[in-house]
């Protein structure tokens, strides 16, 4: 009985627990379920909070922004919840396929129910928890630290080569400052972008490239703003500058850097903002634009690289991408015009995009007649070019003072493309009153230095010689644009020179101007009576037509300072040049006056008179010099000669005569031409002359066998010009024991000496000529060789014709090493004509380093071009016959040489 009592009481208890589990089953399929359901809910709305969060990372991205650390963390541990969240959904799934096929006794299926539900309610608690804390989540970590940034910008024309060139200057390790100059639109921030842009594509050995606009009146605060911003540095308004060039300077030190800085304006002191200085250890680069020339040298730049203007070929591609109509360009009747305005543009590219895009719609031939008549007339007025004129005006504006300001909108009173002898251009700013002369002070260096200034600044460039200058189209338009006052006041300037003007413009344009040039133009007449009032410049030179000035042109031109009529066909002086009593400045060279008139006397205010290649000039009474007390420049070079006080009609009016100059108290330059040895033999008894005497023409002065420059007594040391012609016994010029003899002499012309063998009786040191620039020798036919030239520094050209017995131009034998010798060192120009003894040009182990122009005709002997046997990079252009082309020797073949040459007529 005790067995089974205990046995039922087992299968009690069993029976008991097997219903106890079924229900604690049961309740947990229903909680299981929910859980499930839960789960799946929670996390749909944790991805969709994930996805906004992520889509304001993206918009912070876009903005150039980083993401927090927080937001990273958070999101990580959303996406681990999330895989957990798919295996429990997984395993939940795989649970009810078991259940259905019941391969699993009840027993086992509750454990795991039980199991996965505890796993389920963690995943959910977590999730919860990942929800809770998303609302505190910031995405914005602040801006993005780029080593670099690539910068937008439009296809480029025409700067590949200067691309080139900087990467390679960049590439040097002794270069660790680099200016980049020009003026303003010609293309110095495309060229900094490209590079950039360069850099990054093709890679770079810098750990950060740092790129800087430039604010003009924040300079260094600008360079480390956006230093600060590319290296991550923070700082608050109220930390000193001391704090945030330390901060610059600390994380700088521990890198390569390149720093861009675009259109700088001001010297910038690097120190100060925290930039380390470039140099070889660091290996470091500075990089930077501007408009002037000067800040280059004052920022320290090891190199300095102007920006030029764009090439025809690459000017016009550039108009024509911004025109956009290729097929209307190529119409004849189009294109013409088109080449016009190109033209005007003078390879600015500014100029041709904003000119192209103007004339992009117009598709007429009038219209682009007119455009061109615009430019020609008013460019101000033509669309776009108000936007140019006022970025040149800022290098206009920044200018150091108002006398700059002023000196270089005169320079616009020039044909455009014209080169301007910087002389004749100080002589008018003297004339003008801009510049005072003063006695211990050259007024002509103050000039060149005042004219460095601007060309410094970009907004005047060299001439065709070294000795001009000349003004970009575009600035030439802008500046004619601010002397009018911004265009308000047209009237106040008539400039309208190389217009192919016939007729001078009406009397009531003349009524208000302050200036007016009509030179180089072919004017026939002038107004009657003209009244100018207001007139200060009168620019009427290279008017080859005109042969009178009417009697009363000048009766109403009260306060006119500057007149220039020289080389027009005038062949007197009106009287009513008594009136100009303020003129200064009286230029007559070139024209065919014979007589000046005495009431040159009443000119009480002049102080230059040039009269020089005025060789119809027959007389000049005392009476209109010797009352010129001011005078101190006087120019009778190729003049008059009639230095013998003679008579000549009824009134026996006196002539000049070299006392009256001595006389002149405030001469400072002299020009004279003698044409008798009487005559020179008394010039040089005016001791007080010579100290002027700057221009010397000397002619038919029979019997002089030295011309002895000793007898001046200076030497001749302020000669600047030298001509001797026609002296058929002059055997040499004998020259002082001076070791620098002839020191300012710029000019030399020998013509038709019959008997001169050499040249100079003293030999030619380095200290001689040295500012020799031209030389002219012609019909000397017993000379026999110029050795003394090829060492001169300065000498630019070399004319040499009809010297039948000369041989050579320098000795072979006579040259030292080559180590110790360069021969024609600036040599631009050489020109050998009728020459038949000459035989060799220059001895072939030399070659001439700066030859443009080689012309040689009728040099029968001569049979090998002098750069023949030796390969140079840049060869001149050669004028020449063709037969003795054809005939030259070909050690080394003319192919080969790549020189076309250009053959004149026998």
């Amino acid at each position: 009985m005790d067995c089974i009592s205990s046995l039922l009481v087992g299968v009690a208890q069993v029976l008991c627990e097997s219903m106890n589990m079924a229900e604690r089953r049961a309740g947990h399929k229903t909680d299981l379920k929910q859980a499930i359901s839960d789960l799946e809910t929670a996390t749909g709305e944790l991805k969709a909070i994930r996805d906004d969060l992520n889509l304001r990372i993206r918009r912070d991205n876009l903005e150039g922004r980083s993401c927090t650390n927080r937001a990273r963390e958070w999101l990580g541990s959303v996406q681990a919840a999330e895989a957990k969240t798919e295996s429990i959904l997984a395993r939940n799934m795989r649970r009810e396929q078991r259940k259905r096929v019941r391969r699993r006794c009840l027993s086992c299926l509750g454990c795991a129910e039980y199991k996965l539900s505890k796993k389920v309610l963690g995943t959910l608690k977590s999730i919860n928890e990942l929800r809770q804390r998303s609302e505190d989540i910031e995405t914005d970590g602040g801006l993005i630290q780029e080593t670099c940034m690539e910068i937008p910008m439009k296809s480029v024309v025409g700067n590949t080569t200067m691309v080139e060139q900087v990467l390679e200057l960049l590439s040097e390790e002794e270069r660790g400052t680099i200016g980049v100059y020009g003026p303003g639109g010609v293309g110095k921030t495309t060229l900094m972008q490209s590079i950039n842009n360069e850099l990054i594509t093709k890679g770079h050995q810098y750990d950060v490239l740092i790129w800087v606009t430039m604010s003009r009146e924040f300079g260094e605060c600008t360079i480390q703003q956006a230093v600060g911003e590319r290296l991550g540095l923070s700082w608050d308004d109220k930390e000193t500058g001391e704090g945030r060039t330390f901060k610059i300077y600390r994380a700088l030190k521990q890198k390569r850097f390149l720093l861009l800085l675009d259109d700088v304006w001001e010297e910038i002191d690097l120190d100060k903002t925290g930039v380390p200085r470039p140099d070889r250890e660091n290996k470091c680069k500075v990089m930077f634009t501007t408009r002037s020339v000067a800040l280059c040298s004052n920022m320290g730049a090891e190199c300095k690289l102007r920006v030029e203007f764009l090439e025809k070929q690459y000017a016009w591609e550039l108009f024509c991408d911004k025109v956009g109509r290729r097929d209307l360009l190529e119409s004849p009747l189009i294109r013409r015009h088109a080449e016009i305005i190109v033209s005007k543009c003078g390879g600015l590219p500014l100029a041709l995009i904003t000119l192209g895009g103007a004339m992009a719609h117009r598709e007429t031939e009038e219209e682009w007649i007119h455009a061109c008549e615009v430019l020609n007339r008013f460019p101000a007025e033509m669309k776009g070019m108000d936007y140019v004129f006022a970025l040149l005006k800022f290098s206009y504006d920044n200018l150091e003072s108002d006398l700059l300001r002023t000196c270089f909108l005169y320079c616009a009173l020039f044909p455009e493309e014209h080169s301007i002898e910087i002389e004749q251009l100080v002589e008018y700013w003297l004339g003008e009153g801009f510049l005072i002369s003063s006695h211990g002070v050259n007024t002509l260096y103050n000039g060149y230095f005042l004219i460095g200034d601007l060309k410094a600044a970009c907004l005047l460039e060299t001439g065709d010689e070294k000795t001009q200058v000349k003004m970009h189209n575009v600035v030439r338009s802008f500046a004619l644009w601010m002397a009018s006052e911004q265009g308000t006041y047209k009237e106040l300037i008539l400039i309208e020179p190389s217009m192919g003007l016939t007729e001078a413009p009406k009397t009531e344009n003349w009524q208000q101007a302050l200036v007016i040039s009509l030179m180089d133009n072919r004017i026939k007449t002038l107004p009657e009576k003209p009244i100018c009032l207001n007139l200060t410049t009168l620019l009427l030179q290279q008017n080859i037509s005109l042969k009178k000035i009417p009697t009363s042109f000048f009766m109403h031109m009260p306060v006119l300072r500057v007149l220039d009529l020289s080389f027009t066909s005038i062949t007197e002086i009106p009287l009513s040049i008594k009136y100009l009593v303020e003129l200064y400045h009286l230029a007559l060279s070139g024209t065919k006056i014979s007589v000046l008139p005495q009431e040159l006397r009443y000119l009480r205010n002049l102080k230059h008179l040039d009269l020089q290649r005025t060789q119809f000039l027959q007389t000049i009474p005392r009476d209109a010099i010797c009352w010129l007390s001011k005078l101190e420049v006087l120019n009778l070079y190729y003049s008059y000669a009639g230095w013998e006080l003679q008579s000549y009609g009824e009134d026996e009016v006196e002539e000049l005569g070299f006392a009256d100059l001595e006389h002149l108290e405030n001469l400072t330059t002299l020009g004279i031409t003698v044409l008798s040895l009487e005559s020179l033999r008394t010039l040089y008894e005016f001791d007080a002359l010579h100290k002027c005497l700057q221009h010397l023409h000397v002619e038919e002065c029979n019997d002089l066998l030295y011309f002895d420059l000793s007898s001046l007594s200076n030497h001749g040391r302020n000669l600047r010009r030298l001509s001797i012609k026609s002296c058929h016994d002059l055997e040499c010029l004998v020259t002082p024991t001076d070791v620098d003899w002839l020191p300012s002499l710029e000019v030399l012309t020998l013509h038709s000496l019959q008997k001169l063998s050499r040249v100079w009786g003293n030999s030619v040191s380095q200290e001689c000529l040295r500012n020799i620039r031209c030389i002219n020798i012609s019909h000397c036919h017993k000379l026999k060789n110029v050795s003394w030239v090829p060492q001169l520094p300065k000498l630019e050209t070399i004319d040499l014709f009809d010297c039948r017995e000369l041989e050579e131009l320098t000795s072979d034998h006579e040259s030292p090493s080559i180590e110790d010798l360069v021969l024609f060192p600036g040599l631009k120009t050489l020109s050998i004509r009728d020459l038949p003894e000459l035989s060799s040009i220059l001895p072939s182990r030399f070659s001439f380093k700066k030859l443009e122009t080689l012309v040689i005709i009728n040099c029968p002997k001569v049979k090998k071009l002098p750069f023949q046997e030796r390969v140079q990079p840049n060869l001149p252009a050669v004028y020449c016959d063709k037969k003795w082309w054809e005939a030259l020797e070909e050690d080394q073949p003319i192919t080969e040489l790549c020189c076309s040459p250009r053959f004149v007529p026998n």
